[in-house]
């Protein structure tokens, strides 16, 4: 198989033998024989509980319900896209501080991405919230929430985007620069664009990790998914109910988020393969 055809996937695991697929499948079936017993047990305990009782459930048949937390839906995915924007537009600027010849450059973005990377997403909503008022700033909660998610996410959008640069064959550099294009061009037209192919899977996997950040805005009483369950919560007096929808609706989430990362990667290595 050519090497320029491999994904990080495929580099890092080899493909399993008969064998090997075989265990997999075994396991894999007991995997799911214990899950469903385990399911099975979860839902017997909830039973002998009361908490099928239909008083913890009814309000699920009604469209309101719904549409109220339709509405929460629709704050956190508008919160984690432009925290998701904003971490790449960061994170490009790390990722170009990261690479830079200059010595101090480096050094500053380096520890900003380690700062970024090291701190809990938590406190720096606490900052936004409580620190940053103090200061005569006031901030609507939408940005209360996105601006620290996203610099949580920054710098391992800068190391994704670093990766995905030095992954490009330094040949086309010099290929490039041979035909007296500037070192500005050659990275934007013939690097970057390459890199961005290759780190696109990773980027939306990340994208998973802001989605769940956003889980905070209870913090800041930004309108999300979690917080218009809690309004739930208190008036129907059902948290195992809406906390198991609203938990099924983020894994949903996750969920085509990661079959989208793992469909764009297929693609990705299809063309290449073709070319």
């Amino acid at each position: 198989m050519n090497r320029g055809s491999l994904s990080a996937r495929d580099m890092l695991y080899e493909e399993p033998g008969p064998k090997t697929k075989r265990r997999i499948r075994i396991v894999t079936i007991l995997s799911l024989v214990l899950l469903a017993a385990l399911a099975a047990a979860i839902v017997h305990r909830f039973y002998v509980t009361g908490q099928l009782d239909q008083k913890y459930w009814f309000f699920f048949a009604r469209g309101t319900t719904w549409i109220f937390l339709a509405k929460g839906l629709l704050g956190t995915l508008l919160a984690a896209l432009m925290a998701g924007a904003l971490a790449f537009a960061a994170g490009f600027l790390l990722m170009l501080g990261r690479i830079s010849s200059l010595r101090v450059l480096r050094g500053i973005c380096t520890a900003l991405v380690e700062f970024t990377r090291g701190v809990p997403t938590l406190l720096f909503i606490y900052f936004f919230f409580l620190v940053i008022p103090q200061f005569g700033v006031r901030m609507d909660a939408f940005w209360k929430i996105s601006i620290p998610v996203a610099i949580s996410a920054c710098g391992v959008v800068a190391e994704v985007l670093r990766s995905g640069v030095n992954s490009v064959p330094k040949g086309q550099t010099e290929a490039a620069l041979s035909l007296g294009m500037r070192k500005r061009s050659v990275f934007l037209k013939v690097v970057f664009p390459q890199a961005i192919r290759f780190v696109i899977p990773a980027l939306i996997a990340e994208m998973v990790i802001v989605v769940k950040d956003t889980t905070f805005a209870y913090v800041v009483n930004f309108p999300d998914l979690m917080q218009n369950a809690k309004v739930l919560i208190s008036n129907y007096d059902a948290l195992l109910s809406v906390y198991l929808v609203v938990a099924v609706i983020y894994i949903a989430i996750n969920y085509l988020l990661n079959r989208l990362s793992g469909r764009i990667a297929a693609g990705q290595n299809l063309t290449v393969k073709r070319a």
